[in-house]
């Protein structure tokens, strides 16, 4: 870009603005071009912000989202007013859910024109509300510093999530040669944890003979995952993580139970279930974690330590409420417990036996590639440092159960919106903000077909993202639900008339192969990793297999189904005897 001209051009408001973006760090936004917003646009021209044109503008969203996530950092993206403000919906609420930084900028009609429902004009202040955590309407060009300032500094504070700027056409074009220099607004961390409380915190654990450490996504989000490593590593107390935190202790960590809830391992929910006292770390007792939520973790008291006040004692009350910084609470908690506490030994032991019972296994029956296996094997090949992003579905579960995260901002997953089509973006997203890393898509033929056409920004911008495309010809997760909750009733799961994935992804000149033997796994994942541009590997599946193990829904975690109980024990390695 032409910084001389930008710096020379009449200064205006969408000038200022992309001034403004500059100085808060921005580097790359995402976003698609369209009649309101075009005044932002001309201004980029001469600007140094990189911008990628997505092919839909929910990909621009999920693309913010994916960089937010990976990076740490604020993620942008832009849309014209009315369809393309509306399209930008379900990003903005998935990272709303998920606690993501991003700050939406939208197009609007003139403000002579707001409420005369003129051409593509929409209430986008009022679509959104409660999707985010702040918004704005522009009626002035002297409200954009105050704006901008306020836009980045509530989108990265406390407990971060989305802000909008909705813009309209005039005050972009408005003269704003008398605005200043932007400068960013500081951002307050959480406040320290009364002393009161890590008082109260120490003493519980101190008392429990069977802890648990229950980790979310507010470990990374508070940047607290060496913290948390430290604690636990001293401490010896077993830990399970939630869909969000896992990453945040290393697969293969000798405290690390896996996952809990759902489809968490037997190990984690066991010991959840057993323990007397839970030690919830920036974590929010989702239902997909807890099961039945009044017969989770029954005996146990609850240390619960959070950031966002709000949070304690909304689902499951807290014996001992700690709110406030995250890492703070936990450095507390280490300097008290420096080694394992000898009382706490037969529980650690117990604990690390079931770990090592309820593996996993890999053996499974049939010829048709095993999931599970695929996934492993492509986690021990990929380098250790990969961002693996995934959609929603069966294999988002075999992702979380079988991959191996040495951060939780290596997994990139939809939580508790659950966006089918979050993968593709989201992927594109990470690349762009951890260039020099590898970055995994694994996505199920439903979910991919939802953002397909993203395809094309992979190849424009020559993106080196590897896509491992499960397919099974239907849309699995439902499926499995029918067939275990809907007495095998199947109503429109069928995808068996899905397109060549490979010939669609050589159209858009990314390479492609396909694999649908077991022999032939490791030289598809080799050859897909070894690819220097984007690449996708078609997997052809079983499309009976099921995620296992689940718990039913509206049942305790103890209640783990590891197959159909109506069927044969046929379908799964990971059987448990009685």
């Amino acid at each position: 870009m032409n910084s001389s001209t930008h710096r020379s051009a009449p200064p205006n408001g969408a000038r200022w603005l992309t001034q403004a973006l500059e100085a808060e760090g921005v580097r790359t936004l995402f976003g698609y071009p369209g009649g309101t917003i075009m005044p932002f646009y001309d201004a980029l021209v001469d600007s140094s912000l990189k911008h990628i044109l997505v092919r839909h503008e929910q990909g621009a969203a999920l693309a913010a989202n994916g960089f937010a996530r990976a990076s740490g950092q604020v993620g942008v993206c832009v849309a014209t007013s009315g369809p393309g403000a509306s399209n930008l919906v379900t990003g903005i609420a998935d990272a709303m859910l998920d606690s993501v930084p991003m700050v939406c900028i939208t197009g609007q009609v003139g403000t002579p024109l707001l409420g005369t429902d003129a051409f593509q004009e929409l209430d986008v202040f009022g679509l959104t509300m409660p999707i985010v955590k702040h918004s704005w309407l522009v009626r002035s060009v002297d409200d954009l510093p105050r704006v901008v300032a306020d836009a980045f500094r509530i989108a990265r504070e406390g407990r971060p999530g989305p802000v909008l700027i909705d813009l309209p056409k005039d005050v972009q074009v408005a003269d704003a040669s008398h605005l200043p220099v932007h400068v960013p607004s500081s951002v307050e961390p959480p406040p320290a944890a009364t002393d009161d409380a890590i008082a109260a915190a120490i003493a519980a654990l101190a008392a429990a003979e069977k802890p648990v450490v229950y980790a979310g996504g507010g470990i990374a989000l508070g940047d607290a995952v060496q913290d948390l490593r430290d604690f636990v590593e001293a401490s010896g107390i077993p830990t399970v993580m939630t869909l969000r935190g896992l990453g945040a202790l290393p697969a293969h960590h000798p405290q690390s139970l896996g996952m809990l809830g759902m489809h968490g391992t037997r190990a984690a929910n066991m010991a959840v279930q057993e323990s007397d006292l839970l030690l919830v770390l920036g974590a929010r007792f989702d239902d997909r974690a807890t099961g039945k939520l009044a017969e989770f973790a029954p005996f146990a008291r609850v240390v619960h330590i959070d950031a966002d006040a709000y949070e304690i004692s909304k689902l499951r009350s807290a014996d001992v409420a700690v709110p406030g910084n995250v890492g703070h609470a936990i450095r507390a908690l280490h300097a008290a417990f420096p080694s394992p506490r000898a009382h706490q030994d037969a529980w650690r032991s117990r604990c690390a036996q079931h770990r090592d019972r309820f593996a996993a296994r890999y053996d499974a029956p049939g010829q048709h590639i095993y999931a599970p296996a695929l996934l492993k094997r492509l986690s021990e090949l990929a380098p250790a440092d990969t961002v693996i992003a995934c959609d929603v579905g069966q294999h988002q579960m075999w992702v979380a159960q079988h991959c191996r995260f040495n951060h939780p901002r290596n997994h990139l997953t939809s939580g508790a919106l659950g966006t089918m089509g979050f993968g593709l973006p989201a992927a594109m997203g990470a690349q762009l903000a951890c260039p020099e890393r590898a970055v995994v898509l694994v996505s199920g033929d439903g979910s991919f077909m939802m953002n397909v056409q993203e395809l094309a920004t992979i190849a424009r911008c020559r993106l080196p993202v590897k896509i491992v495309l499960l397919d099974n010809s239907s849309l699995g997760m439902v499926r499995q639900w029918q067939e275990l909750f809907f007495a095998e009733r199947y109503s429109e799961i069928d995808l068996s008339d899905n397109p060549d994935f490979v010939a669609l992804a050589q159209v858009f000149g990314i390479a492609a192969s396909r694999i649908d033997s077991r022999d032939d796994v490791e030289g598809g994942l080799a050859a897909l990793l070894a690819e220097p541009g984007p690449a996708l590997l078609h997997v052809a599946i079983d499309a009976r297999a099921n995620v296992w193990p689940l718990v039913p829904p509206n049942t305790a975690n103890s209640t783990m189904l590891e197959s159909n109980p109506a069927h044969a024990r046929q379908e799964t390695p990971n059987a448990i005897p009685a």
